[in-house]
């Protein structure tokens, strides 16, 4: 089979039923973006120090391909493509918990710093919080399911702790943000 179609040298890409977009509709960018976290996620698997949440990242990475085949069909597909259950944003609350129960109160802003593991959870932080942008702008052109929306916010907020939680286990301190005065 080859990897090639030559089907979308023109600027257009097709949905999963069938249905041609440019390249550029909100649609592919959400899809688009889902996929580059995807892989930062991946990133961060080979980088976290514990031994509980590389589990909680290969989910993760599952979810994030769910999302991706939601995003990719048309309105109104009659493809069948796997769904996303409340069962998966639980499973972030439960992570988010869990690690919050081992950290210091919040107290001031963090900054994205610290090590280089940390700095790449906080990367992965805002391409989680950009794919939450467009989808937003999707979901006022063509519906998206609710629990996409809840699924990539909490996602996000997952990501934030597991900075900190980093941060703890590899003894760097976090860097609080301190405004000028």
């Amino acid at each position: 089979m080859k990897i090639y179609t030559k089907r979308g040298d023109k600027g257009e890409t097709s949905l999963i039923g069938g249905q041609r977009v440019p390249k550029h509709h909100v649609r592919i960018e959400s899809y688009g973006t889902i996929d580059e976290l995807n892989s930062y996620i991946g990133i961060l698997r080979s980088f976290v120090q514990d031994k509980i949440n590389p589990q909680v990242l290969a989910e993760i990475q599952d979810r994030l391909f769910t999302i991706g085949s939601l995003l990719a069909s048309a309105p109104g597909s009659k493809m069948i493509v796997p769904d996303l259950h409340e069962s998966d944003v639980e499973l972030l609350e439960r992570s988010i918990d869990a690690m919050n129960e081992e950290l210091p109160e919040l107290r001031s802003f963090v900054l994205p710093a610290g090590s280089t593991n940390v700095s790449h959870c906080h990367v992965a932080r805002c391409i989680c919080r950009r794919a939450e942008r467009l989808i937003v702008h999707l979901n006022e052109i063509d519906k998206v399911e609710e629990l996409i929306l809840q699924y990539i916010n909490r996602l996000s907020d997952y990501l934030f702790v597991l900075a900190r939680f980093e941060a703890k286990i590899e003894g760097v301190g976090e860097v609080s943000w301190r405004p000028r005065t």
